[in-house]
């Protein structure tokens, strides 16, 4: 086994995910393809330098684009991450440097694609919301200059009665706490020193907010993670669902 491989545990939580829907010509081997998409994620090497004891590097990309355009990389990180502890969850963000070659061709009057223009280059920022073991329940990608709050606000529908969002004071804002409370959810939220009304906050609890922090550091090592690659920004968040997978994966 290679040191980027599947383990026997890993490959028998995803298999049952994978689609089954073969017709004509036999598909190459999913477990094999896979290794594949994993070892190109950890070393941020293209397409064409995937090892040939993976196969043909293009079945391996045209595996990687098809499957993200059919959701199976959305099912799979759904799919591994049902047992999460929902009673805690904390959301941030990070910035990754866009390389040279995602961002080419690229003028000024394009659509983002999901990278910011600023005087150090092109950045694109990963949002995430994660539970209190630190795993990834929410995932989005925007351009890297979005402010956390506005950009974050799609991602906290699904917070309900009992629950707590940890947050730092970009996501400080009355409407948003005022969200939180009336979907019976507590945003403990650190409040912007110049606030006349300081909103009730738990010091003790704001601490558990580094699992987030955990969370970036782990799919970071992922080196298609930590610079972006890819044009599309679609291909990108997959790459940062996979990686999140892994580090799923890494918690059975």
């Amino acid at each position: 086994m290679a040191r980027f491989d599947l383990t026997d545990a890993e490959w028998a939580a995803i298999e049952p995910v994978l689609p089954t829907d073969v017709r004509g010509k036999e598909r190459a081997d999913d477990r094999r393809v896979l290794n594949s998409i994993f070892w190109r994620l950890r070393t941020g090497a293209p397409w064409a330098d995937i090892p040939a004891r993976y196969g043909p590097h293009t079945t391996c990309g045209n595996r990687f684009r098809r499957w993200r355009k059919r959701g199976v990389w959305d099912r799979l990180l759904k799919a591994v991450s049902e047992a999460y502890e929902g009673d805690l969850q904390m959301i941030d963000s990070t910035s990754v440097r866009v390389h040279q070659h995602a961002g080419c061709g690229q003028k000024k009057d394009d659509r983002s694609r999901g990278m910011g223009r600023s005087r150090g280059g092109l950045t694109s920022k990963i949002h995430a919301l994660v539970d209190a073991e630190g795993r990834p329940v929410a995932l989005k990608i925007t351009e890297g200059q979005a402010h956390d709050g506005r950009a974050a606000d799609d991602m906290l529908g699904d917070l309900g009665p009992g629950q707590t969002l940890l947050g730092d004071r970009a996501y400080d804002s009355d409407a948003r706490r005022e969200r939180m409370a009336e979907q019976g959810a507590w945003a403990n939220v650190k409040p912007m020193p110049n606030r006349k009304t300081v909103p009730a906050f738990s010091a003790f609890l704001y601490k558990y907010r580094n699992q987030v922090e955990r969370f970036f550091s782990k799919i970071k090592h992922f080196r298609a993670v930590a610079t972006r690659y890819d044009k599309d920004p679609e291909n990108f968040l997959a790459s940062v669902k996979l990686a999140a997978v892994r580090v799923w994966l890494r918690t059975l």
